[in-house]
């Protein structure tokens, strides 16, 4: 090996381990920072219920909105937005404006039952419900 190279490495690798020594001198304590954000984070999303998404409402929230506004027009807009690719269709009965569909919520174990026609939520209740009482629906 030439001298020069010898002499080239042990200068950048010098100069490295001075580099990440002077990091931690200039602020010793920005480890700890880091762990104790992360608790914090880890101690605030304790339940899934609990924690909010882009919408800044609760799973909770969220359905007690619904539940709220169920039979109001624009609550078929709420449910799509609240919870988009979450819902599956699992029974389809009569009640609205001609056919109710029942969308099952697998995340919180909630059923909704939405009328197309006038774009409404008409039913919430928690589980899996495949049929609602025809009171309920109308």
């Amino acid at each position: 090996m030439n001298l020069k190279t010898i002499v080239t490495t042990v200068a950048l690798t010098g100069l490295v381990t001075i580099g990440g020594a002077s990091l931690n001198i200039i602020n010793p304590q920005s480890n700890q920072v880091s762990a104790k954000e992360v608790k914090v984070m880890t101690a605030q999303a304790t339940s899934k219920a609990d924690m909010k998404d882009a919408t800044g409402l609760t799973v909770t929230q969220k359905i007690a909105m619904l539940t709220k506004h169920k039979g109001m027009f624009g609550s078929g807009d709420e449910l799509r937005r609240y919870f988009f690719g979450d819902l599956e269709p699992i029974s389809v009965q009569p009640g609205g404006a001609g056919m109710v569909v029942n969308l099952y919520n697998k995340a919180n174990n909630t059923t909704f039952a939405y009328c197309a026609t006038y774009d409404v939520v008409v039913a919430v209740k928690a589980g899996k419900v495949t049929a609602f009482a025809p009171g309920e629906v109308k």
